[in-house]
């Protein structure tokens, strides 16, 4: 059957937000006039971290420079740099009363320095207005440009992450720009600094069990200690379509060997996305 018509599992049902706390963060985001990758990356568990109180802020935009094939953040030439994004990611995290701010963006391939300086003030405000308040930062690879990410480094947040999202063989087929090379050099780079590195992998998309575990060691070596495995879901048509979904079974299977090879947390079930539980990553880094 082709893989267009792959049925979605039960284990797949996603939980929509309508608490109170739901209601709160989406107004202080929208408020602000912010992004998040929540709404952005159609993420399954935006209810349940938007009715904890918790949302993964996306910074330069909503337009992204490259069209990765599993992504649905819209393609296409950004907008300028708005100056005053840091501080109102500042008050936002300050207004929800987040005790773990999560921090990503789009991929900004028009800028000389990747955002890298947009970054840099987006940390500082954050931790200038919120003393005592922990930030990680999903960052791109600025093109392979170490200097940039030397510049997300000596902004010190407690976490820096970069996704591999998919293994070595299907790198070209899936992401536009980004090289597995590329990623695993900017892992080191962030491992080497003494923060932690994290990663992400998202599984069904014709990956053999071999290369999934292949791409554990590769990120190992490079010292990332970090790792969340989810299940790839098309978001929309033309994104690329989802091969195969995997069991909670297996996802539990994936992450014994993961935590036998050196990681000190891994996240990996189905609905897991990159910053899901983020800020039990800080206490156990």
């Amino acid at each position: 059957m082709p893989s267009n018509f792959v049925k979605k599992p039960e284990w797949l049902r996603i939980k929509m937000g309508g608490s109170v706390t739901y209601g709160t963060t989406r107004q202080v985001i929208e408020g602000h006039c912010l992004h998040t990758i929540c709404s952005s990356g159609r993420c399954p568990n935006q209810g349940e971290c938007w009715s904890r109180g918790t949302a993964t802020f996306m910074i330069g935009g909503n337009i992204c420079t490259r069209s990765c094939r599993f992504c649905n953040t819209e393609s296409g030439r950004p907008l300028p740099l708005d100056p005053n994004e840091p501080q109102a990611v500042a008050e936002s995290v300050k207004t929800l009363k987040l005790k773990h701010a999560v921090i990503t963006s789009v991929d900004r391939d028009d800028l000389p320095d990747g955002g890298a300086e947009h970054w840099v003030q987006t940390i500082l405000a954050i931790k200038k207005l919120n003393p005592g308040v922990t930030c990680e930062v999903l960052i791109p690879d600025f093109r392979g440009d170490l200097v940039m990410v030397d510049k997300i480094i000596a902004a010190q947040p407690e976490v820096i992450s970069h996704n591999m999202e998919t293994v070595r063989r299907l790198t070209p087929s899936v992401r536009s720009v980004a090289t597995y090379d590329t990623s695993l050099a900017v892992l080191q780079r962030i491992a080497l600094s003494g923060i932690p590195a994290k990663t992400g992998l998202m599984l069904g998309l014709g990956e053999k069990e071999e290369e999934i575990i292949q791409l554990m060691d590769d990120v190992r070596e490079k010292g990332v200690s970090i790792l969340t495995i989810g299940q790839y879901l098309r978001p929309s048509r033309k994104n690329i379509p989802v091969v195969e979904y995997l069991t909670p079974e297996y996802f539990d299977y994936l992450k014994e060997i993961a935590m036998s090879k050196g990681f000190t947390h891994v996240e990996s079930a189905p609905l897991v996305r990159s910053s899901y539980h983020a800020e039990q990553h800080i206490i156990k880094k």
